[in-house]
């Protein structure tokens, strides 16, 4: 049986770089047995299977993959997903702005797709689980190890790694600078001893400064657990550092950067960061970006 399929960019306005995904808009009639060798087949970071929302108060159900399996929530496929599904007509624009939501496995996600002349240029999502901040990591010494790094590429103190979850856990360890962001290397030894099976085993590394103009920070993010090495853009890691920076800003009101990632591996993607802040708690997290379509075509799969 054929299945149509589309692929795209994610968190960049021109293709070839951000992040790949691939997208079955309608999923309905892939075996279940079939969903993780279609990921493996593409061995993209991620590829999302689209159906009918199960409450019809929603817009779509998606399931994302990995090439190790099924994750409950990830950025880049979501805004990417809500991208595809406007520029293909399945997902109705309605103006400037058109919001939908999201039946992903951490719950509804709702997610805002910007427009001009009728044409999606941009996606932004809200997490359906605000940042939960996880037990203490190992140290900072343990933490050099696993990536290569002396102990003093790694901040400590207010600015000590921190495990965060917004329906996906990342390890946050923020480094001295961006050179250091470039020297990082996961080694997997240290990494099974260290990190596999923590509350948060995957990290993602940043550092202040970004390459370009208007860049805040610059951030990598590495996910053996997942068979994933480094991935070119993570949204669902940027709301967990965003989570990290607006849990030690005393500002109110919307806080916002802009994340370089990917830069290390050709894929330069850029990713905006949005944390509301009321009363000294986090209320509300988002990230976003822009999208490109780059192709689509059909996979024979098996009955």
């Amino acid at each position: 049986m054929r299945h149509r399929f589309l692929t795209a960019d994610v968190f960049t306005s021109e293709r070839f770089g951000g992040n790949q995904l691939a997208v079955f808009p309608d999923a309905r009639a892939i075996s279940e047995q079939h969903l993780l060798s279609i990921t493996r087949e593409f061995n993209y970071s991620e590829t999302t299977f689209v159906y009918p929302p199960v409450d019809a108060r929603h817009t779509r159900r998606v399931r994302i993959f990995t090439p190790g399996g099924e994750v409950p929530f990830a950025g880049h496929p979501t805004v990417g997903t809500a991208f595809v599904l406007a520029s293909i007509g399945e997902v109705p624009l309605t103006g400037p702005e058109t919001r939908i939501t999201f039946e992903e496995g951490v719950g509804p996600v709702p997610v805002m797709i910007r427009a001009t002349d009728g044409i999606p240029t941009f996606s932004q999502l809200s997490v359906a689980q605000l940042p939960e901040f996880g037990p203490p990591p190992p140290s900072r010494e343990q933490l050099a190890a696993v990536l290569s790094l002396s102990a003093d590429d790694l901040l400590d103190g207010k600015w000590g790694a921190q495990g965060v979850s917004c329906g996906l856990p990342f390890l946050v360890v923020p480094l001295r600078n961006r050179d250091a962001v470039a020297r990082a290397r996961v080694n997997l030894d240290a990494w099974e001893r260290t990190l596999r099976g923590a509350w948060a085993s995957e990290p993602c590394v940043f550092a202040r400064g970004g390459e370009r103009e208007g860049s805040d920070l610059r951030a990598r993010v590495f996910v053996p657990g997942l068979n994933v090495p480094e991935d070119p853009a993570t949204g669902s890691a940027m709301t967990c550092l965003g989570g990290y920076l607006a849990q030690r800003d005393d500002r109110e009101g919307t806080l916002r950067w802009r994340a370089e990632q990917g830069f290390e591996m050709g894929r330069p993607s850029l990713l905006d960061i949005e944390v509301d802040r009321s009363a000294g708690r986090i209320v509300a997290v988002r990230v976003g970006g822009a999208t490109v379509l780059v192709s689509e075509g059909h996979m024979e799969v098996g009955s």
